[in-house]
C-alpha cells in the first residue's frame, strides 16, 4: 500500500519575486495614505513644517539638512500642497526603506525568508503608523537601509562601484539628518570586529566611499560654515536634558517607547506561534497548484540559525550597535533622547524576528503574510478612527482635526476686505498656524515664520512685507505669537479676533487673532518677494 499523497501547498508556495514585494509595498502605501487622507484635516506638525519649508530649494535650513525639504518641493510641483501629501511622502520612504531591506536579505537568504523579514519589520511603528509622518527621521529610512545593503556588498565583494555608491548614499543620508553618523559608527565597529579593516581592498574602498561622500555633502558643508552651523547648534540644544536625573528618566521613557513601537512585530510572532501549534506545518491542498508539500527534515531549525556565521555577525553588529551605542552614550553624558530619533535603529529587526520562525518556508510565508496584512489593516483603521471621528466626537484638540480650511477662509476674507484685488502672498505666523492658512490659500502663499528672515530663507532679506501680509496667531490654539509677530500685530492698521471651533462642538475654541499689513510703495515698483 502506497503512502498517502502529501497535501499541496497553497497559491503562495512558489518563491516570491520582485512583483510580489512591490505589490505588498504599494498596498501598504495606499492603505495608510488613503485612510489618513480621509480622517485628517491637517497633517502632523513635522509634515506641515516640510510643506512650509518646501517654498524654495535651499542648501540648508535652520534646524536640519535640506534633502527632505527638496523632495517635498518637487512633490508640491506635481501635487500642489494638499494636507494629505506628507502622509504619502512618509509612506513612500517607508516603502523604499523596506525595499532595501529586501535587497539586503536577498544577498544571503532565500526569497521566502527575505519576504518574511520585510513583512515582520513593516509592522513596527516606524514603517507603519509613524511612517505616515514625513519628517527627517522617516525620510532617512531609505538611505540608511540602502547604505547598509551597499556596505554589505562592498565588504563582501570588494567592488569599487559598491564603495562609490555607498559614499553617495551615505552623503544623501547625512543631507537628510546628521544622526546618520550613528549608523556609520556601526559600520566602523563591524570592520574592526570582522577583521575586514586589515584588507588593503577595504582601505581603498573606504577611501573611494569617503571621496564620493564628500562630493555629495560639500555644498551643504559650505552652507553650514556660512550660516554659523545653525542646524548643529539646534541639534546640540535638543540634547539638553536639564540634569542627570532628568536624563535617566528620559532614557527610561525612550527605551519603553521603543519597546512599544516594536510590539506589533512581537504580536505577529505570537500569533504565528499559536497558529503553528494549532495547525503544525500542514497546508491545505489546491489541485490547481503543481507544487507539493515536502516535509522539512530540519523543521526544528530556526531560520536565523540557517544563516552563515559571518552574516549573523554582520546583522548583530550593524543592527544592534546604533541603539546600544546611543543608549550607552546618553547614560554616560546625561543627554536627552526623543523616541522618534530611533526611527532608523531597528530597520534590521525583521532578521532577529526570524529567530522564532521555522518549518516549511512556503507555509510559514503564507501565514506571516496573512498576519501582517491583517495587522496593517487593523492598525491603519484604528489610527484613522482615533485621529479623525473619535477625536472629533470627544472634542480632543488633536492636530489631525485642526480646522485649517476654516481658518484660511477667514484669513482670506479679512485680507480681501482690506486689500481688494491683491492676492494674499505672505502669512506672518508660526509654522503650524501659518502653514494651515497658506496651504489652503494658494500655491504662491508662503509663511514668514515668526517674522524672521533667518527662519524664512525663501524671502530675500527685508522683502517679505513689501507687498503686505496677513498676521495671524492664536493664544489658545497652539500658535502663541513670537514677540516679533506680536509687534507687527500691534502696529497693523486693521486687526480683529475670530473664534473657530476645534474638533466639533465639544472641542475648544481657537481665538484667531488676525491683522492686515498694507503694501509698501516698494511693492508698486515691482520689488521681489518670495524667491525660489
Amino acid at each position: 500500500m502506497q503512502p498517502p499523497r502529501p497535501p499541496k501547498i497553497p497559491l503562495l508556495a512558489r518563491p516570491p519575486g520582485t512583483a510580489l514585494v512591490i505589490i505588498c509595498l504599494l498596498g501598504m502605501v495606499a492603505l495608510w495614505t488613503t485612510l489618513c487622507a480621509i480622517s485628517h484635516s491637517a497633517p502632523d506638525l513635522d509634515g506641515m513644517e516640510e510643506l512650509v519649508w518646501a517654498a524654495s530649494l535651499e542648501l540648508g535650513y535652520i534646524k536640519h539638512p535640506p534633502l527632505p525639504s527638496w523632495l517635498m518641493y518637487f512633490a508640491t510641483q506635481v501635487f500642489g500642497r494638499p494636507a494629505w501629501l506628507p502622509f504619502l511622502m512618509g509612506q513612500i520612504f517607508s516603502a523604499l526603506g523596506l525595499w532595501f531591506v529586501w535587497k539586503l536579505a536577498r544577498e544571503f537568504t532565500t526569497a521566502r525568508k527575505a519576504l518574511m523579514t520585510v513583512l515582520l519589520v513593516s509592522v513596527t511603528a516606524y514603517f507603519s503608523l509613524r511612517g505616515t509622518i514625513y519628517n527627517h527621521n522617516t525620510a532617512q529610512l531609505w538611505s540608511i537601509t540602502a547604505s547598509i545593503w551597499l556596505f554589505y556588498r562592498a565588504v563582501r565583494k570588494q567592488q569599487l562601484r559598491d564603495w562609490i555608491l555607498l559614499g553617495v548614499v551615505s552623503g544623501l543620508a547625512m543631507l537628510t539628518k546628521y544622526s546618520a553618523l550613528i549608523q556609520f559608527a556601526a559600520f566602523f565597529l563591524y570592520l574592526l570586529r570582522s577583521g575586514a579593516w586589515r584588507a588593503r581592498h577595504t582601505w581603498l574602498g573606504v577611501g573611494a566611499a569617503t571621496l564620493s561622500f564628500l562630493c555629495v555633502l560639500s555644498p551643504h558643508l559650505v552652507w553650514l560654515a556660512q550660516h554659523h552651523f545653525e542646524p548643529l547648534l539646534y541639534a546640540d540644544h535638543s540634547l539638553e536634558a536639564g540634569g542627570r536625573w532628568a536624563a535617566w528618566m528620559d532614557l527610561l521613557s525612550f527605551s519603553l517607547d521603543q519597546a512599544g513601537r516594536l510590539a506589533p512585530m512581537l504580536l505577529v510572532l505570537i500569533a504565528w506561534v499559536f497558529w503553528r501549534r494549532r495547525r503544525a506545518d500542514r497546508a491545505p491542498g489546491y489541485p490547481a497548484n503543481d507544487e507539493y508539500f515536502e516535509p522539512d527534515t530540519r523543521a526544528t531549525t530556526r531560520y536565523w540559525h540557517a544563516l552563515s556565521v559571518p552574516d549573523r555577525q554582520f546583522l548583530l553588529w550593524v543592527g544592534l550597535a546604533p541603539f546600544i551605542s546611543t543608549v550607552t552614550i546618553s547614560a554616560l553624558l546625561g543627554s536627552r533622547l526623543e523616541a522618534s530619533w530611533a526611527s532608523t535603529f531597528f530597520v534590521l529587526f525583521g532578521f532577529f524576528g526570524m529567530g522564532y520562525l521555522r518549518g516549511p518556508e512556503g507555509v510559514q510565508m503564507r501565514r506571516v503574510l496573512i498576519l501582517v496584512v491583517g495587522l496593517h489593516i487593523v492598525m491603519a483603521l484604528g489610527y484613522a478612527a482615533a485621529r479623525g471621528p473619535l477625536a472629533t466626537a470627544l472634542g480632543k484638540p488633536a492636530r489631525s482635526t485642526y480646522p485649517g480650511p476654516a481658518l484660511a477662509a477667514l484669513a482670506v476674507q479679512h485680507w480681501q476686505a482690506h486689500q481688494p484685488g491683491r492676492p494674499l502672498r505672505v502669512v506672518v505666523s508660526n509654522t503650524w498656524l501659518g502653514g494651515n492658512i497658506a496651504i489652503h490659500t494658494g500655491t504662491n502663499t508662503q509663511v514668514y515664520i515668526d517674522a524672521s528672515d533667518e527662519h524664512s530663507p525663501w524671502f530675500a532679506p527685508g522683502t517679505a512685507l513689501q507687498c503686505g501680509a496677513l498676521v495671524a496667531f492664536s493664544a489658545a490654539g497652539r500658535a502663541a505669537p513670537a514677540p516679533t509677530v506680536q509687534a507687527l500685530y500691534d502696529a497693523a492698521p486693521w486687526k480683529g479676533v475670530d473664534n473657530v471651533q476645534w474638533s466639533g462642538p465639544k472641542g475648544r475654541v481657537i481665538d484667531l487673532h488676525w491683522a492686515v499689513l498694507p503694501a509698501t510703495p516698494d511693492c508698486l515698483r515691482g520689488a521681489a518677494v518670495p524667491h525660489s
